[in-house]
């Protein structure tokens, strides 16, 4: 089972080790950078060396109801529903370099998507200044398939018998499609960075993963709103088991809470600081696409608890694979040995 494990380790770990990676959420919309549940399961696992490749298909259904407002593009929106639909291409390169004995890998992540918003009030904000000159109490939806910000992340993985942990830094970059005024933006318009330390025990005899992930997002400030989002802590919980060798399931949990408020002249609904907690399972499936192991990984979490924030389900769709790893080096041949007599 040893070797299986393996191969789905190379595969799922694609999707864990940004455990802080993007998001088409933000706390400046009542949601937030990081999406829960997104680091685990294997948060603490770092691949081979090589180059590996994974596609993330996020979604995202939600609601913020009960006549609660929220800001969307500088817009002051009420009773509002959210669907979002959006991939994240991701592009994985684990080095032979060493630092502090831990492997180095480097990420490149590319988001694009289409968030769909439907704001039963339109309080105030460009969308209706510009219709109409006033604020209004008119509905309104805007849906645009748009590039993401660009984002670019670091880890450092150490290993010792059947523990993996890491160390990852992760930094957005505010080069995307944003649609100033608009409802509808993948891109979050503003630099943040997220540090986060994950650690799993994994036992491929008995099948056994359990996995811990927490870190700190860091955000700036969006120019074209002049909000600055409050800095917030997550963290994510998952235990799994392998019922085959191709075959897993688990359960995950994750906490989300922003722990300074929201600030800047954009900021006109005050601080607005969010928390939730999302409870959800998982479902994995490894199989060689010829030579090669292809992991395809299903989530869904339910958030409960939310205060300040979009209240909804969360899903993703996660297909992982290298590209290509070293070939291992085949053993000397032993050489014979002289003796004199």
């Amino acid at each position: 089972m040893r070797d299986v494990v393996r191969h789905l380790v190379w595969g799922v770990a694609l999707g864990a080790l940004l455990a802080a990676n993007p998001s088409v959420k933000a706390a400046e919309g009542g949601l937030s950078f990081y999406i829960e549940g997104q680091a685990v399961p294997l948060g603490g696992v770092v691949p081979p060396q090589g180059l590996y490749f994974d596609s993330t298909t996020y979604f995202y259904n939600g609601r913020l109801g009960g006549n609660r407002a929220t800001q969307l593009g500088g817009n002051i929106i009420a009773d509002a529903k959210v669907n979002i639909v959006a991939d994240f291409a991701t592009v994985l390169w684990v080095t032979p370099v060493k630092i502090l004995d831990g492997d180095l890998a480097l990420a490149l992540v590319m988001p694009f998507g289409e968030p769909a918003v439907r704001a039963g009030v339109l309080i105030n904000g460009p969308l209706v200044n510009q219709a109409l000159g006033r604020p209004a109490g008119a509905s309104v939806g805007d849906a645009t398939l748009n590039p993401g910000d660009p984002i670019v992340s670091a880890s450092l993985g150490w290993h010792s018998g059947h523990w993996h942990w890491k160390l990852a830094g992760v930094v957005s970059i505010p080069a995307g499609g944003y649609e100033p005024g608009q409802l509808s933006n993948i891109a979050l318009n503003r630099y943040l960075g997220d540090i986060s330390a994950a650690a799993t025990y994994l036992d491929p005899t008995i099948g056994i993963e359990l996995s811990a992930a927490a870190g700190f997002t860091l955000n700036g400030t969006n120019p074209s709103t002049r909000y600055t989002t409050g800095h917030e802590f997550h963290i994510d919980v998952s235990a799994s088991k392998y019922l085959t060798k191709e075959l897993s399931v688990g359960v995950i949990a994750s906490h989300y809470q922003q722990l300074t408020g929201d600030s800047g002249p954009g900021a006109r609904l005050g601080p607005f600081k969010g928390r939730t907690t999302a409870v959800g399972g998982t479902l994995g499936l490894t199989a060689l696409a010829g030579h090669i192991p292809v992991t395809a990984r299903v989530k869904v979490l339910r958030e409960v608890e939310v205060e300040n924030r979009f209240q909804g389900t969360v899903g993703f769709l996660e297909v992982s694979f290298p590209l290509w790893v070293p070939t291992p080096k085949a053993a000397a041949e032993p050489k014979p040995v002289a003796a004199k007599f």
